[in-house]
Formats: structure tokens, C-alpha cells, sequence
């Protein structure tokens, strides 16, 4: 039978039974049961599942806007979503800028309230490509049901690997691809990735739910990857062109044949556009000019000569690169 821990959270079955072995405890309800619902069953074999996250690791949009576009190219189609109620803060102690965070979007028209939307989970699948792609939120609680959740599903749907997409601001240029880099679950896979032109990852300090996922993964019978992409710091909006890049690399490690034309398209009109508001900075002119210089250097071989900068330390850049830098919807 499932047990429970003493702050009542379902668990699934301990590490003296086979984890996922639905045979042993038939009819007990597991946390997949209870918090997922289906539309339809995907039939998939070997199948990579992608995960992208809101919050913490989603500067430029790079993962949720990768994804996306992924779900979009190979035409997948929605089949499960979780229930949120557990996994979500909504109300956040604090000021009202802080609460805000956390609150669901609401829409009131005519003195009616025409909708609410509470946190996205939705699964997507393509059974021709063998994919299941995840769009959602980063959990704010219970990150070890949703990882059982998770972990269950990709074990229920033949699911055998776990890629996550993300992506930080670091002192790369807007006019150069993303530095990308790889955290996986076991050393193999680290070599693997490293064919790809992805880098090692070394850090230290706060974790996000993909380091603890990441954490888990073996032991779950999975194996687990990351592509994450150094972004332009000094860029706060969507970034389409490391949309672009990432994919074109998700691309090559899916053995996939995308369509990117159009995707690049719009990324360049987008450097166009940034290029041209950043024109107007002189400051900003000669940072950018210096990472790539940096950038190119690096590639070349030669030790960097430029230091890595916070966002605090250009002043009011941010409200340069206006929203509607975004790409067209």
C-alpha cells in the first residue's frame, strides 16, 4: 500500500518495492491518479520527454518559447494536464508587489468576472517523433509529488529520457549565439552532450526544481539531460534569436528534421531591431562591443579580457530594450 509522510503528501511506494510497478499495489490509488487527468493515451516507444519551466530558468523565454515552438513544429498534441491546486502559491504574504507574483491573472469586463488563469501544466505528445513535451509552471510546493508525478508518467508511456531546456543571463552578446551547457544524471551522458558543443556546467547556489528532479532521476530509472543557454544579461524581453539557436541545437540532439527558416527569419529581424535601440547608448555600445570581442576571442582561444557585469551595472538598460522588441504573435 502508499504511504504517507507526517505532512500527509501521497507518496509513492518506498525504495523496498520496485517503484514503479503498478502490479504490486492494483487499485491503490498512486499521485499520478489522483492529480492527472487525460484527454487521450500517447502511444510512444524510447521516448524523450521535454520539460520547460516558467520563473527560474526562463530568461528570454528561452525554455517556455522553445517548447512551444517545438510543439508547434511537430504539430503535438495536448493529452494530460495536472491539477495545480497542489503545487502553486496564490497568495503570497508581503506587499502587494510581491503578492502579485504569486495571484492568478484575472480579466473583469462589464463588472463580470470573464476569466481566471490559474497555473498552466499541460503534457504534450507527438507519437510520430516518440516525444512528450511539458509546459508549465516551476512548483512552488510538493516538489516530490511532482517529481513522482512526473517520474510515474514518463515510466507509464515509455518514456527513458528526461530533457530539460532553460537558459541565465550572462555577458553574451546579442549578435553571437548562446554559450550552451549541460548538467546530466549520469557521467555517460556527459560526453554525450559534449558532441553537441554543449559545456560542462559548474555552480553553486540556489537550486531550481531541474536540479532536483535532475537529483532523482537515476534512481527513478531515467535518464536526465539539461540544455541551458548563457543569454544577453542586459535583455529582459523574449528572446527569439536564442529561441532560434537552442532549437536549432534541440534539433540536432533530437535527430530531428525542423523547419527553422522562418523561426530564423524572425530571429534576425529581432537583432535588427535590438541592435538599433542599443544604438542610441554609447555605454551600451561599447559593453556589447567588448563581449564580443570576449565572445570571438574565446573561440579563437584567447583568455577573455572582460569581466562578467550584473544587470545593475549599466544603469537604466533595461528600460531601453522596450516590449515590443518581442516577437509578433
Amino acid at each position: 500500500m502508499s504511504r504517507r509522510d507526517t505532512r500527509g503528501e501521497p507518496q509513492l511506494p518506498g525504495p523496498e518495492w520496485p517503484v514503479y510497478n503498478r502490479s504490486m499495489n492494483a487499485g491503490m490509488p498512486t499521485p499520478l491518479e489522483e492529480l492527472l487527468t487525460y484527454s487521450q493515451r500517447p502511444q510512444l516507444s524510447n521516448a524523450t520527454m521535454l520539460l520547460a519551466f516558467t520563473g527560474w530558468m526562463d530568461g528570454g523565454d528561452v525554455s517556455t518559447g522553445t517548447i512551444q515552438r517545438l510543439v508547434d513544429l511537430v504539430d503535438a498534441k495536448p493529452f494530460a494536464e495536472l491539477d495545480p491546486d497542489p503545487f502553486y502559491i496564490y497568495n503570497f504574504p508581503g506587499s502587494m508587489e510581491m503578492s502579485a507574483l504569486f495571484r492568478p491573472e484575472i480579466k473583469v469586463e462589464d463588472g463580470l468576472v470573464a476569466s481566471i488563469e490559474l497555473p498552466s501544466t499541460k503534457f504534450y505528445a507527438s507519437d510520430e517523433h516518440d516525444l512528450m513535451m511539458f509546459i508549465g509552471k516551476e512548483p512552488n510546493l510538493r516538489w516530490r509529488t511532482f517529481a513522482d508525478c512526473l517520474f510515474q508518467l514518463a515510466h507509464d508511456s515509455g518514456v527513458t529520457r528526461i530533457l530539460f531546456v532553460g537558459s541565465f543571463g550572462g555577458a553574451v552578446p546579442h549578435t553571437r549565439d548562446p554559450r550552451l551547457y549541460t548538467t546530466c544524471s549520469q557521467p555517460e551522458l556527459l560526453s554525450e552532450m559534449e558532441q553537441f558543443g554543449m559545456r560542462r556546467t559548474g555552480y553553486e547556489g540556489p537550486g531550481s526544481f531541474m536540479s532536483y528532479l535532475m537529483s532523482r532521476a537515476e534512481d527513478a530509472g531515467l535518464e536526465m539531460v539539461s540544455l541551458i543557454a548563457e543569454i544577453p544579461h542586459y535583455l529582459t524581453v523574449t528572446n527569439p534569436s536564442s529561441i532560434e539557436a537552442v532549437s536549432r541545437r534541440l534539433a540536432k540532439i533530437l535527430q530531428l528534421p525542423l523547419e527553422l527558416d522562418e523561426l530564423r527569419s524572425a530571429s534576425t529581424e529581432w537583432e535588427l531591431e535590438v541592435s538599433s535601440a542599443i544604438d542610441e547608448n554609447v555605454e551600451l555600445v561599447e559593453r556589447v562591443r567588448e563581449y564580443e570581442e570576449a565572445y570571438d576571442n574565446e573561440l579563437l582561444g584567447i583568455e577573455p579580457e572582460v569581466d562578467m557585469m550584473g544587470p545593475d551595472d549599466l544603469g537604466d538598460v533595461d528600460g531601453l530594450i522596450l516590449d515590443d522588441l518581442g516577437p509578433d504573435e
